[in-house]
């Protein structure tokens, strides 16, 4: 049934634009598929996907390639070998406990109250200077702003540039979408360069004198010697780049799916107290991160199907997340869903996004802000939305709306 498939479906804009289709053809059809002629693997199940998040010797988060569209539009590694750095979302255990512990509870318990208070100011007066002129981009006006503000915050940088933090945040995943041709590729590796030396010097700075923030914890592990500087400087990036995009696609894509749907505004304004419901289900609906990248550094079999060392292993998040064995009314929003937050918006496993707490805190008061301040959202008809193409990311490039303020 694979061979009805065309390899180049996966790469086509119409497919990313509107994948969902797709990945139910494949969940069906061939639910761990080999794209045609490649040694590049597409996991589209919930049972696969967790299955093989669980196997960690057998699909490594070891980045060993990165891919791109090639001329007859089929995704194609480009491999590195060993000459990647594994550091967190890219480390295997047990380095990647040993990571993770150095900023984990930095991230999560110590600046999470703090960052409270800092994201609801910062969202209000995102929203009140927007809202009264009526008609305006979601992504540049609030959508982009309030989280490249907020992970720069958390991270502690010094007299950043946050329009050059969001392009960096951005190029890096852009990197392992796999839509750019060869030489779009190799320009984004030049301008990644260019921020990690940026980063370099702010971890140089924090290390002399380490702060009380994500910058000085890693800093401390680098001069009790757990962490190098290099992977210092990729944890850095890796949370800029994470935190950033994760945040970003959530709003927009949660306020997509408000524009669409009075009724489900009305409901959400009536009862503010589902709005973390309605949270759960556009990470679902619309996941943030749509795939990640696996290696697999020797022969191994999934759910039956043969993949040969060496190949590249996609774990679709987006897909799994509408599974209907697993999810009833799977397209739909159900704010009452039991279990809202099985799904894997966030990754499965020991590489559950540690940043996940945070995003949901800011997607809540963003969200309830923005309804609080207005009658109505809508799509702006002058313009349409426009997505970032990509197979890693689920994020509006452009989101005009409309809104009828109160």
């Amino acid at each position: 049934m694979t061979k009805d498939v065309p390899g180049t479906l996966l790469l086509d804009p119409m497919v990313i634009e509107d994948p969902y289709p797709f990945y139910r053809r494949l969940r069906m059809q061939a639910p761990v598929w080999r794209v045609p002629d490649r040694d590049v693997f597409v996991v589209t199940s919930f049972a696969m996907v967790a299955e093989a998040a669980a196997r960690v010797e057998d699909f490594s988060s070891n980045m060993r390639s990165l891919l791109y569209r090639d001329e007859e539009g089929l995704p194609t590694q480009l491999s590195f070998g060993d000459a990647g750095v594994d550091v967190l979302a890219t480390a295997d255990p047990p380095l990647h406990k040993t990571q993770r512990g150095v900023v984990f509870s930095e991230l999560v318990t110590k600046r999470m109250a703090q960052l409270e208070p800092l994201i609801a100011d910062l969202a209000s007066r995102c929203i009140d200077s927007t809202v009264d002129r009526v008609a305006f981009d979601f992504m540049a006006d609030i959508g982009n702003l309030v989280p490249i503000t907020l992970v720069s915050r958390l991270i502690g940088f010094h007299n950043e540039d946050l329009d050059q933090l969001r392009r960096a945040a951005f190029d890096s995943t852009s990197l392992l979408g796999a839509s750019l041709r060869l030489s779009e590729l190799e320009g984004f590796v030049e301008r990644v360069a260019e921020i990690e030396h940026w980063i370099a010097g702010q971890l140089s700075s924090a290390v002399a004198a380490p702060d009380d923030d994500v910058l000085g914890a890693i800093a401390r592990g680098i001069r009790a010697e757990s962490l190098s500087v290099q992977q210092g400087c990729v944890i850095v990036h890796t949370l800029l780049s994470a935190g950033g995009e994760s945040t970003s696609s959530l709003l927009g894509n949660a306020v997509r799916l408000l524009a669409e749907n009075q009724e489900l505004q009305q409901e959400l304004r009536s009862h503010p107290e589902q709005i973390p419901s309605f949270v759960e289900e556009a990470l679902r609906l619309e996941s943030p991160f749509r795939s990640f990248l696996r290696s697999v550094p020797e022969h191994t079999t999934l759910g039956g199907v043969e993949i040969p060392a060496h190949s590249t292993v996609l774990l679709f998040w987006a897909a799994a997340n509408r599974d209907p064995a697993v999810f009833e009314r799977p397209d739909e929003i159900v704010l009452g869903r039991a279990a809202p937050r099985r799904h894997v918006a966030f990754g499965r496993g020991i590489h559950h996004c540690v940043g996940a707490p945070l995003a949901r805190l800011e997607a809540r008061i963003v969200l309830d802000a923005l309804l609080a301040r207005t009658e109505s959202i809508a799509l702006d008809p002058a313009s349409s939305p426009e997505r970032v193409e990509s197979l890693m990311v689920r994020r509006h490039e452009h989101l005009p709306i409309r809104v009828i303020p109160r």
